[in-house]
């Protein structure tokens, strides 16, 4: 009785440890949204909504000030799209080749070795964008300057290419090998069994890790801060320089800014909108992955 009476109180110590940290996560995501919360409507209280979410000249350190946040989230966006561009075709050919061209051998080798990019340091990303993407581009591209959308969006597409890759191959591997083999007994070639019956039967999971890798992106700091220079402005031109969310934050964030300032409490404001757009790119990768997912019993 008493060996029993022990181990149901290691149990119960257990399970409460356990409770207390799964707590302390959410208390730490709540506390960071209030404090988000707060500090956005302290901005707001001293500029308009309006001209924050619509103006098109972000300029809040010098005189005259102005609080458009467009010319950061064109940036952020910038980015995020040339990243997608880059990384979503060859996250792909990646995930396809790995699931169903590959050698079990092979597999073994190269997953781990295409996991280790996103092991690597995001300021090394921005360093090798300065120091070869940069020059290379200039090359083929004289006018474009030493900072610019371009290099940025080729590191950070690199960053995120693991994560579809590694994703969109485990989904693609789920997928039954009851359908493979009625595919090969109609006569399917092996790229039209990848292309015709793998990727549409694992589309959720594919969906999903394009959604979480752009997220990704739009989150990116170190990489854009060096990289994509640090001037707001509205282009689509990827070879000038620009400016992203999170560059910003972390401009103002150095120390230099007094505390409680309306400069200060733009990073609030800023980061508020970063926080609403990744929160709503985690929501529409949940709900690709319930509205396409495939069960197989």
């Amino acid at each position: 009785m008493d060996r029993l009476r022990t181990q149901r109180i290691r149990e119960s110590v257990i399970e409460k440890a356990l409770l207390l940290c799964a707590l302390a996560s959410i208390l730490t995501t709540i506390g960071i949204v209030l404090v988000l919360i707060f500090e956005t409507f302290s901005f707001f209280e001293e500029v308009p909504i309006l001209e924050f979410l619509t103006g098109t000249t972000w300029a809040p350190m010098y005189q005259p000030q102005h609080f458009g946040v467009l010319p950061l989230i064109n940036g952020t966006l910038m980015i995020a799209v040339g990243a997608a561009v880059i990384a979503i075709p060859l996250g792909i050919a990646s995930a396809v080749y790995l699931s169903e061209y590959s050698s079990p051998k092979v597999r073994q080798t190269v997953k781990p070795v295409l996991e280790i990019l996103a092991g690597i340091p995001t300021v090394v990303y921005g360093y090798f964008a300065i120091s070869f993407i940069t020059p290379l581009i200039r090359v083929f591209v004289p006018d474009a300057n030493i900072f610019n959308a371009a290099s940025a969006s080729i590191v950070v597409g690199i960053m995120i290419l693991p994560m579809i890759s590694s994703l969109s191959e485990d989904a693609m591997r789920s997928v039954p090998r009851a359908l493979r083999e009625g595919a090969y007994a109609l006569g399917s070639t092996r790229f039209e069994v990848s292309t015709k019956i793998v990727l549409p039967a694992a589309l959720s999971g594919i969906l999903a890790s394009f959604v979480l890798a752009i997220s990704r992106a739009v989150g990116e700091t170190m990489a854009v801060t060096l990289a994509a220079g640090a001037t707001p402005k509205m282009t689509l031109n990827f070879f000038e320089s620009i400016q992203t969310m999170t560059a910003y934050i972390v401009q103002v964030s150095l120390g230099d800014t007094p505390l409680g300032s309306i400069e200060y409490k733009t990073i609030f404001a800023v980061g508020m909108v970063l926080f609403a757009m990744t929160l709503l790119m985690n929501i529409i990768s949940m709900w690709i992955k319930e509205r396409y997912r495939e069960v197989y019993s």
